[in-house]
């Protein structure tokens, strides 16, 4: 088979495809022939160096897979031919960019029919953490006044989305380019964050969640209810902000994804209820994964990019 690897630390040209052993499903595993490949922000900071999450080169990025199971080992869960997709191990490497991957059934969910591989690979990882945020950590319910920030983004657009069928009040911070975008995912209100403070605009929110980083998260403080919840996939580590959130009688947490089923389910659910889509800017042959990388590393995407085969 073909992988994706890389042998040092650096920009999208690093990046190599070669030949490789197919891998061996171990007990309770599935071997997948992948027919898309989700590609995250995260995985471009890996690949430069500036997050050792999977230890030093060489390795094979990737989590983000949908495609077409081949081989089981000892599982019911599913059969030869059964589509299927979901983000397996994180954050221990998956190593999927490549053409067939093994990877624990339990990580995995059959594909919704609605949805093509293209948009399947794409969900996962934004799915999950934004399901975790907003619903296992943020407990949202409806009534609850939400802010997303970067509600344009890989996990922003999607967040947006699973808190308007919690029932919320979605605002969102994004760029001007992008407010039709946003408006069109069932956001309530949208703050063009390049020509508006969103401290100013904002009060009384019950959660925000948080994917930019930065001063945005202490100035989130500012904006919340009393007694209302930070969630951040950015700063989960930051013992500083977490004892201001705490001086102000707020809650912070931070997300750091995993890989679930019970909520891959959910997804699911929402996307065959057609309340639940994912946007793919664009896609990327195989062969090309550098110049998809040199797209994640400019930012400022509308909603995924992802590599076919």
């Amino acid at each position: 088979m073909r992988v994706i690897t890389q042998q040092r630390l650096g920009g999208p040209e690093v990046l190599t495809i070669v030949d490789a052993p197919e891998p061996r499903p171990l007990p309770t595993e599935v071997l997948v022939r992948v027919k898309a490949i989700g590609l995250n922000p995260l995985e471009a900071r890996l690949r430069a160096g500036e997050f050792p999450l999977i230890g030093r080169p060489p390795f094979i990025l990737g989590w983000d897979i949908s495609g077409v199971v081949e081989e089981t080992s000892q599982t019911w869960r599913f059969r030869p031919g059964d589509e299927v997709f979901g983000m397996p191990l994180f954050p221990r490497a998956a190593s999927a960019y490549a053409e067939v991957v093994s990877a624990p059934a339990l990580h995995l969910a059959r594909k919704p029919a609605s949805l093509s591989h293209i948009e399947a690979s794409a969900l996962p990882v934004v799915g999950l953490t934004a399901w975790q945020g907003l619903v296992d950590l943020g407990g949202v319910t409806e009534g609850d006044r939400v802010l997303v920030h970067g509600g344009g983004g890989g996990v922003g657009h999607v967040a947006i989305q699973i808190a308007k069928a919690l029932g919320a009040h979605v605002i969102a911070t994004a760029g001007g380019s992008k407010r039709k975008f946003v408006e069109g995912l069932g956001a309530d209100e949208v703050i063009d964050y390049t020509a508006v403070d969103f401290t100013e605009a904002v009060r009384d929110v019950d959660v925000v969640l948080d994917t930019i980083g930065g001063d945005t998260v202490e100035r989130s403080l500012q904006v919340l209810r009393p007694g209302g919840h930070l969630v951040t996939a950015v700063a989960e580590e930051d013992a500083e902000l977490i004892a201001k959130y705490e001086a102000a009688g707020m809650r912070f947490s931070g997300i750091a994804v995993d890989p679930d089923p019970v909520a891959l389910r959910g997804l699911v659910e929402l996307v065959e209820q057609g309340r639940l889509r994912v946007h793919v800017q664009e896609t990327f042959p195989f062969e090309r994964v550098a110049d998809a990388h040199r797209l994640l590393d400019g930012g400022h995407l509308q909603g995924k990019l992802v590599l076919t085969l």
